[in-house]
């Protein structure tokens, strides 16, 4: 009778072994969540999100400013999106070392698969850069919303393939609540800004943020993708790795553009034209790339924490408060599209932070069923 306790106890323990999670997956598959998601971790969330929230809103919004009031260099529009590195060394240079041990005994990738990725990452970046430069300078900013918000479909499309996404109910509503939440936004009345834009220039426009939005949900995933397979860290120091490297990487490429293609031959004359004067427009130049730099970290870092597609979630989110910021800094009107589109976009993010929450709960109580196993096993 005590042999066949023993035995049926020790059976239990396997099944709630084999029960028991990975400790970087949860039920949407997604890497990298903790199993005990306590108030540090939602702190940390909020953190991360308001520097993407924060930094792309200012980002965009200084991004018009800058076309708007007699910018008209592509080249310097996308040169300001990765050269904000250098406020970040600071940070950099203060984390702690990681213990030396060997490659063989940590399974980590060696320097040059990493410097791969760092290169192909930037140089891939300052494509989409240069995109969403020429989106941003030729489409409305409710267009430009709009075919941004399409990002959102490719990043979850390339995480079904590449990180194995599973689409949950809830999931699927975030996705569709916040794509139509930024599709509305093309029906506001926006006739006198599109008159100003000849047709080619927004057609080209319209194709390159298509383009842009493609690209970047691709570079999510992928960057999701090297988190787990390559990198396999648990520090900030690696979030800024794959921030400040493909950064660095990403401006030498469109510095090397903007020299080729010769505009630099114009910006001293561009400075001088600047309707609101010579330091405005350094100082324009200057917090775009801040808050472009902000916007990254707040990105990468949702994307080491959760996912590409939760980082993507919140980067939509984000994309009605441009078009409401716009009101103030700009002067546009307020209409009752704006406000459904982000009731909408608020409806979509909570749904998706929803899943998350049946997703702990559920970890919670199989943990739980661990421990207890374990207790009646060792008891």
């Amino acid at each position: 009778m005590g042999e066949a306790q023993e035995v049926q106890l020790q059976v239990m323990g396997k099944e709630a072994k084999e029960a028991s999670p990975p400790r970087h997956e949860n039920e949407t598959n997604q890497p990298a969540i903790p199993q005990k998601r306590n108030s540090k971790w939602w702190l940390l969330m909020a953190f991360y999100s308001l520097l993407l929230l924060a930094g792309q809103s200012v980002a965009v919004l200084l991004g018009r400013l800058y076309f708007e009031k007699g910018g008209n260099s592509s080249w310097m529009g996308a040169l300001v999106q990765p050269a904000g590195f250098p406020i970040l060394l600071p940070f950099y240079l203060s984390q702690p070392k990681s213990p030396s041990t060997s490659n063989f005994e940590t399974n980590l990738p060696s320097n040059l698969v990493l410097a791969s990725i760092y290169i192909s990452s930037g140089l891939f970046l300052a494509i989409v850069s240069m995109l969403h430069s020429l989106g941003l300078k030729y489409l409305p900013v409710s267009t430009y919303s709009l075919v941004c918000a399409s990002q959102l479909g490719f990043n979850a499309l390339f995480s079904f393939f590449l990180n194995s996404l599973k689409l949950t109910p809830f999931i699927i509503n975030s996705l569709v609540l916040l794509t139509i939440s930024s599709i509305l936004l093309v029906f506001q009345d926006d006739s006198a800004e599109s008159k100003q834009v000849y047709r080619r220039k927004y057609a080209l426009g319209f194709i390159c943020t298509v383009g842009a939005s493609a690209g970047y949900g691709l570079l999510l995933s992928l960057t999701q993708f090297a988190f787990k397979k390559v990198l396999k860290q648990e520090t900030f120091k690696v979030v800024l790795d794959m921030t400040i490297y493909p950064s660095l990487a990403c401006t030498i490429a469109v510095l090397v553009g903007l020299f080729a293609s010769g505009e630099w031959k114009g910006l001293g004359k561009e400075m001088e034209g600047f309707k609101l004067g010579e330091v405005s427009y350094c100082m324009t130049l200057i917090w775009t790339a801040i808050s472009w730099q902000l916007f990254s970290i707040g990105c990468v870092g949702l994307i080491f924490e959760v996912s590409s597609v939760f980082s993507n979630v919140i980067s939509t989110f984000g994309l009605p408060v441009v078009p409401v910021l716009a009101v103030f800094c700009f002067g546009d009107k307020m209409d009752v599209i704006k406000a459904i589109a982000m009731v909408l976009a608020i409806w979509g993010f909570l749904s998706y932070v929803y899943q998350h929450y049946l997703d702990d709960c559920k970890l919670k109580k199989q943990n739980s069923n661990a421990a207890a196993t374990e207790m009646l096993i060792t008891g």
